[in-house]
C-alpha cells in the first residue's frame, strides 16, 4: 500500500468529491448553525495549507491548517474516504499537519468537532488534543466540540 500525503490545490476532481462527501456526512448530523464548515475558496486562501492523502494515487484523505496572525492554527476539512479508513490516513494526515505546525513555529493547534463523531473525537485525543471553550468567533454550542493542544516553542 503506497500512502503519499502532499501539499496540492483543494480545486480538484477527487478533492471536491471527497469534501462533499465530508459536508453532506456533517450535514446529515448536525443542522445548519452547528456547522462550521469551510468553503472550497477559503481553503485556497494563503493561510491554508492544505493536504491531500492518495492511496496508489488515488485521492483518499485530506485536510487544512488555517494559520491565524497569533501564532495559532486551526484543523479543518480534515476527511477520509469511508471506504479508505482502517489504513493509518487520518493519523499520517495529522503527523504531516503538526509537523508543518512545529516547522512554522505555532505555539498550538485547535479545532472544533461535533459531539456525534466518535472517530475523530478519538484520534484527536490520542494525538494530546484537550478540550477548551469556543474559541475565535465560534460561539457555545452544545453540538460542537473545541479542542487544543500547544507546543513548546523552541
Amino acid at each position: 500500500m503506497s500512502l503519499t500525503i502532499s501539499v496540492e490545490s483543494p480545486r480538484q476532481e477527487g478533492v471536491i468529491r471527497l469534501l462533499d462527501m465530508s459536508s453532506a456526512y456533517a450535514e446529515s448530523l448536525y443542522p445548519p448553525e452547528s456547522n462550521h464548515i469551510l468553503d472550497l475558496a477559503s481553503l485556497e486562501k494563503p493561510e491554508v495549507i492544505f493536504w491531500v492523502a492518495r492511496l496508489e494515487g488515488t485521492i483518499v484523505g485530506c485536510c487544512a491548517l488555517m494559520e491565524a496572525s497569533d501564532g495559532i492554527a486551526e484543523i479543518k476539512r480534515m476527511f477520509v474516504d469511508p471506504a479508505a479508513r482502517g489504513r493509518s490516513v487520518a493519523r499520517k494526515l495529522m503527523e504531516t499537519l503538526e509537523a508543518a505546525a512545529l516547522e512554522r513555529r505555532l505555539s498550538a493547534i485547535r479545532l472544533e468537532t461535533g459531539i456525534y463523531q466518535p472517530e475523530a473525537i478519538g484520534l484527536y485525543r490520542a494525538f494530546g488534543y484537550a478540550e477548551i471553550p469556543p474559541f475565535g468567533s465560534y460561539q457555545p454550542d452544545p453540538l460542537s466540540l473545541f479542542m487544543e493542544k500547544r507546543f513548546t516553542r523552541q
